[in-house]
């Protein structure tokens, strides 16, 4: 290890590296339970770029828990901008399928929301957009700086702390921290140097994204809004609403092997669009999507979250959902052992818990994607009725493949930790589906969702340690406070009403910080074991 310039030493709880959404909700969450944290970014500017541009309903549900969702929610698409997704031949061509899906005003105003399986459903947002929201509330939180302009330049860990040096404008400094989690990215520093390699898929799919600027384009969209059109041209392609005006970014995918260097952006756009558009071109990436996921997200202290424990092709947002939810899942876990609640042991869930979902994701998005951009008939550009049936039948395929992909609740509500050692009681399960999941608590399944008479839904009644969920009002919990309190377990008891027996089946839920439930059960429980097992202090028993 390099030995420091600098003979100032800074103590922090975790040093969280990269202040992308990933690592940004993980320093929000553990600020808001109390651990100091310090976050440094490589980077002086954020990406010009947009990346992701959707925000899934189970993300929206952790920015609720963290006091951000509203503002996340009014941020991006103008709130009556609808977020439906159309399918045609070009821009200006024939349409061939749509889905409606409503405005952020629809959301805001709680149209339907009787029947919504959440209380935040997904959000179109460009990254452009949330990363500065984020930003600025960490930034007002005590117990959190952060800085940009300053790199992890290598660290080296020892039993109780890790000693890390970064360096800002040539000056290197060493930080002491408990704990490092690198949320930097696909090029992680913090995974390089633990010597931890990627395994998976290594290209999928090349594209050529260009973020452009264009009033007259954003003219012509008007006529038919939507938050994204496909279009069936010389190759498949999908134009993005930034802003709802003027700012578009057009994706356009081709095959693993395609020499994408040789691709014309101004041509591709001509072709999407089906004609010229006067327009600004304010970026042009070239990449390629993948599906790799990282052979371990933990060494000792230091933990990988985000895009720097997987990487796939970004069908549908899930890379950067994938990461908040990591996040949700190890922030809880370091505040435990932090405040002393938690053995440490319970770490070692964190990479139980988040990498056979992080692989189920990558395989389910990289056959999401294979549909997506799956072959098509020419026949669909040609007038007459030869053209109008190639159209239909090709129409009668999207509606098969895309709902699910743009209304993916399996991914939002069914992923799972039914097998880890913090879970009691739970059960082998299908693997996860954009479209699967069910509206019926399960051991290590996130907590259904279901409106209260007070206009809350039960997820905002769960306190910030465990919560116990009783839909019998008969059922003693007196025994679980007094096992909470002598193991110094923070707990909160909810009584929820009976009417929902299917949804909540049995007399007492305990549910986790994370909102994932622990254990379900009656009251022949032990609470002293559960609490202890739940909290990684003894192994995990059948009830």
């Amino acid at each position: 290890m390099t030995k420091s310039t600098s003979n100032e030493e800074d103590r922090v709880e975790v040093l969280v590296v990269g202040a992308g959404p990933a690592g940004l909700t993980l320093a929000i969450d553990l600020a808001r339970r109390g651990v100091r944290c310090h976050v440094v970014e490589a980077t002086e500017e954020r990406a010009v770029n947009p990346r992701c541009n959707t925000t899934s309903a189970r993300s929206m549900e952790i920015f609720r828990r963290l006091g951000l969702a509203d503002d996340i929610r009014r941020a991006g698409l103008p709130e009556d901008y609808p977020t439906s997704i159309q399918y045609r031949t070009t821009l200006s061509g024939e349409e061939i399928f749509r889905i409606d899906l409503p405005s952020s005003r629809d959301v805001l105003d709680g149209v339907g929301k009787e029947a919504w399986p959440t209380p935040e459903p997904q959000h179109r947002i460009s990254q452009l957009y949330l990363e500065p929201i984020l930003e600025e509330h960490a930034r007002k939180l005590p117990g959190l700086t952060l800085e940009r302009g300053t790199r992890l330049v290598e660290f080296e860990q020892y039993d109780d702390h890790v000693e890390a040096v970064v360096e800002t404008s040539g000056e290197r400094r060493s930080l002491r921290c408990a704990y490092v989690v690198g949320c930097d990215g696909a090029h992680s520093t913090v995974r390089r140097q633990l010597g931890i390699r990627y395994e998976g898929v290594d290209a999928i799919q090349k594209f050529v994204s260009t973020f452009f600027r264009s009033p007259e384009f954003g003219r012509l969209a008007a006529q038919d809004p939507a938050w994204t059109y496909w279009t069936y041209g010389r190759q498949i392609a999908s134009l993005i609403a930034i802003d709802g005006d003027a700012l578009w970014l057009n994706h356009v995918a081709f095959a693993p092997d395609h020499d994408t260097e040789s691709e014309d952006p101004e041509e591709l756009l001509r072709e999407a669009v089906g004609g010229q558009v006067e327009h600004e071109v304010l970026g042009v990436v070239r990449w390629t999507g993948r599906r790799l996921v990282a052979q371990r997200y933990r060494t000792g202290r230091v933990f990988l979250a985000g895009d720097a424990a997987h990487i796939w092709i970004p069908v549908g947002g899930f890379g950067m959902n994938a990461g908040i939810q990591d996040a949700a899942t190890l922030g809880w876990m370091l505040a435990a052992v932090h405040h002393g609640w938690a053995s440490p042991e319970v770490l070692d869930a964190y990479e139980q818990e988040r990498k056979p979902v992080g692989e189920q994701f990558a395989g389910a998005v990289g056959s999401a994607a294979s549909r997506a951009f799956a072959e098509f008939s020419p026949d669909i550009h040609l007038s007459g009725p030869k053209g109008e049936q190639a159209r239909s039948e090709f129409a009668d395929r999207l509606a098969v493949s895309e709902p699910h992909r743009y209304s993916p609740d399996g991914f939002s509500f069914g992923y799972h930790y039914a097998g880890s050692p913090l879970v009691i009681g739970g059960q082998d399960q299908e693997a996860i589906s954009m479209g699967g999941y069910m509206e019926r608590a399960q051991p290590g399944f996130r907590l259904p969702h279901v409106w209260l008479d007070d206009g809350r839904s039960v997820l905002d009644v769960l306190g910030p340690g465990f919560t116990l969920l009783r839909t019998d009002p008969g059922v003693s919990v007196t025994s679980w406070t007094s096992a909470a309190a002598d193991l110094g377990i923070p707990l909160v008891v909810v009584d929820l009403p009976a009417r929902w027996p299917d949804r909540y089946p049995t007399e007492l839920l305990l549910v986790r910080p994370d909102q994932h439930v622990a254990w379900m059960g009656g009251s022949d429980a032990r609470p002293d074991e559960v609490l202890q097992t739940v909290t990684g202090r003894i192994a995990a028993y059948q009830r």
